[in-house]
């Protein structure tokens, strides 16, 4: 039976949804990509378990949390390992990634001084150590996936976020951050660009 999916999150080429919007995407899942702007937030969120998206109707259940839902997109689109060892290295990528995140999310709510301390700390805090270990942990599987010798949900977790950081859209964070400290993860960020599904994506929103 066919699931009935509707994922929802900001508008955006990035963030918590980007993962699942890609794995649904490459692995050839229909879905309804509803995306909102920044200003409709505060409405959407009155309908969501905890004010924070992204949420997945599945049949319409209304599913939270982003990682939970990561891991569903994978298994519908076979790209979550069946090892449960292998599953389990995915999950160990992906949760990393989502609590580095979750530091630097406050930073979103803040301007001027305030934001430039706060992600200066992260900067020369928690970040490197992060993304030193997500090149090691790339390395130690053979330096091109992350788990199953495969493409894999955690994969694509650590795509968007190198992505991001790449993109010069967050201010006090360098551009080259990733290349100075985890050029490993810089190379695997560009490799996983050129996957013809995934560069298919971009192209479909005329995004860089």
């Amino acid at each position: 039976m066919t699931q009935q999916l509707k994922l929802s999150y900001f508008d955006m080429h990035g963030g918590r949804a980007e993962p699942v919007r890609l794995a649904l995407h490459i692995g050839g899942v229909p879905f309804e990509d509803h995306r909102f702007a920044f200003a409709e937030f505060a409405e959407v969120r009155k309908a969501t378990p905890f004010g924070q998206v992204p949420t997945l109707h599945v049949n319409g259940t209304l599913v939270t949390q982003c990682d939970a839902i990561l891991r569903y997109a994978g298994k519908l689109a076979g790209l979550y390992p069946t090892d449960p060892f292998q599953a389990l290295l995915c999950d160990e990528a992906a949760y990393v990634v989502e609590e580095a995140g979750m530091k630097l999310g406050p930073t979103f709510s803040m301007t001027g001084d305030a934001q430039k301390e706060a992600r200066l700390a992260l900067v020369n805090g928690s970040m490197p150590v992060y993304l030193r270990w997500l090149q090691s942990q790339l390395q130690a599987h053979g330096g091109e996936y992350f788990a199953d010798n495969r493409l894999t949900v955690a994969d694509l977790k650590v795509f968007v976020d190198v992505r991001g950081l790449n993109s010069g859209r967050l201010d006090h964070v360098p551009t080259d951050l990733v290349e100075q400290v985890a050029p490993a993860l810089n190379a695997h960020q560009q490799r996983i660009a050129q996957n013809p599904a995934v560069a298919a994506y971009y192209a479909k929103f005329g995004a860089r």
